[in-house]
């Protein structure tokens, strides 16, 4: 049973695993021909493999850096970082979390085929991290192990198929299409983004990639540059304050602390700029592929993908959310290190990856006041909702790492709360939201076939109006 669960695992966390296999489901359902269906199946791939290699550069640029500002500001705290307690975590509880991953996604694809939410989460890596922390969570308050799965694989059904929704409307505006989705734990802080750019009015017309440049500054018109030369700032910057001598011996193996630093910023700036060539393949490929899905198994079903698939609509968005994001998580370290509290160390892959979709976000609602005040609320969300779920993680909150994204934040202060109660109060919720999904999908389906019966009927009315003789 276990080796079983090993494979589901090992097929099922590797998201380009997924893609690949929902390509290839897609086009056999559209009767693809045997080359059409291996070359996309083999592109969609493929191309997420670029993207994710983009993002593990990006990944292994800032972790060095994120060392060396703990260094620099002499800051001890918790840091949220997934991987590091998902690993944790997987080593006591992995059973449960690779079953709850495994029928979290069932009940998506059924919630998907049953209501309006048409939404199948594609991104089976940080799905795997909601499992792990939903697995802690229910097994850390007394749940026996089928209890936990059970009620568990319900709830990361419901977070997988609402999650995608909230930032849905926002999408719209970013894609100018319906095809997409963003599949990320994230999702509650980026949408954020977009309620918060829309409260301020910011002006969408504004956007961040109209930004004007003086025609001797006309390189800055290129993406990379911008990045590298903005990241190259930043890390000598902190590089200075940190010590070349802490560099040099912890960091850079001995290196030359300035040409460390200017390596590093331009290592970021290639891994930006693999992703958004991985986003332009996989785009390609899973959206057509995706159609047969759509019309067989759940019609006009939508590919939630993770986060870096937003990042090629407004480059510029994406380093100035990370920045903002990135700013507001340090200005929430400040006041929780005034107030005497827990310290919850900025994470900086978490304030890239969620500021810059922030960021995108943020700019097609409110233009460049939407990506930055946008970006800000979502950095100040990741700051203090992983307070919220220390408490409820047992001896694993006792770590020195937490969950990163608000999806964690918002779901495991629900269910950590529920679970604290009691069983019943995990049931009552888990049961609730359920119909609560249900329920809100038929009222909405009832009220659009009421709209559509009376624009028939006015139709039908017209022609009769016209034919009447005139005075």
């Amino acid at each position: 049973m276990n080796g079983f669960l090993n494979t589901l695992v090992d097929i099922f966390r590797e998201p380009s695993v997924i893609i690949g296999l929902i390509a290839l489901l897609g086009l056999v359902l559209q009767r693809k021909s045997a080359s059409d269906t291996l070359k996309g199946t083999i592109k969609a791939f493929v191309g997420f493999l670029v993207l994710a290699a983009g993002a593990g550069v990006v990944s292994g640029a800032l972790t060095p850096f994120g060392d060396m500002f703990q260094h620099a500001f002499n800051v001890q705290g918790v840091v949220p970082n997934n991987e590091a307690i998902v690993g944790t975590v997987l080593t006591d509880f992995g059973t449960q979390a690779a079953l709850i991953f495994f029928f979290g996604m069932v009940v998506n694809v059924l919630l998907a085929r049953f209501t309006r939410l048409k939404y199948i989460y594609m991104s089976g890596h940080v799905a795997l991290y909601l499992a792990a922390m939903t697995a802690v969570i229910l097994m850390a308050n007394g749940f026996e192990s089928w209890e936990a799965v059970l009620w568990g694989s319900l709830a990361q059904g419901i977070v997988t198929t609402v999650s995608p929704a909230l930032v849905q409307p926002f999408m719209r505006k970013v894609t100018k299409q319906e095809n997409v989705a963003l599949g990320h734990t994230g999702n509650v802080g980026i949408a954020t983004s977009g309620w918060v750019a829309k409260l301020t009015k910011g002006d969408a017309t504004k956007s961040t990639e109209d930004l004007k440049i003086p025609s001797g500054l006309g390189f800055l018109r290129d993406t990379t540059v911008v990045i590298a030369l903005s990241m190259g700032v930043i890390y000598l910057l902190v590089t200075l304050i940190a010590g070349p001598g802490y560099v040099e011996s912890e960091l850079s193996g001995g290196q030359w602390f300035v040409i460390w630093a200017i390596m590093q910023a331009g290592m970021f700036a290639a891994g930006v700029t693999i992703i958004l060539a991985g986003v332009r393949v996989v785009l390609a490929e899973i959206i057509p592929a995706f159609k047969g899905i759509s019309q067989k198994l759940v019609p006009n079903a939508k590919p939630a993908l993770d986060v870096p698939i937003v990042f090629t609509f407004a480059p510029n968005a994406v380093l100035i959310g990370f920045l903002a994001s990135f700013a507001a998580g340090l200005i929430g370290m400040g006041v929780l290190a005034a107030v005497g509290g827990t310290i919850i160390i900025p994470g900086i892959v978490a304030h890239f990856m969620t500021g810059g979709a922030s960021g995108v976000i943020g700019n097609a609602v409110g233009g460049r006041r939407g990506a930055v005040l946008g970006s800000i609320a979502n950095g100040l969300l990741i700051t203090f909702l992983p307070l919220l779920i220390l408490p409820r993680l047992g001896d694993v909150g006792l770590a020195n790492s937490t969950f990163s994204d608000a999806d964690f934040g918002v779901a495991g202060f629900l269910v950590g709360n529920a679970a604290n109660w009691g069983h019943v109060a995990v049931i009552v919720l888990v049961l609730g939201s359920l119909v609560g999904v249900l329920v809100g999908s038929a009222l909405v389906d009832r009220r659009e076939k009421r709209n559509n019966q009376s624009e028939d009927a006015g139709n039908d009315a017209a022609p009769e109006q016209e034919t009447q003789p005139v005075s």
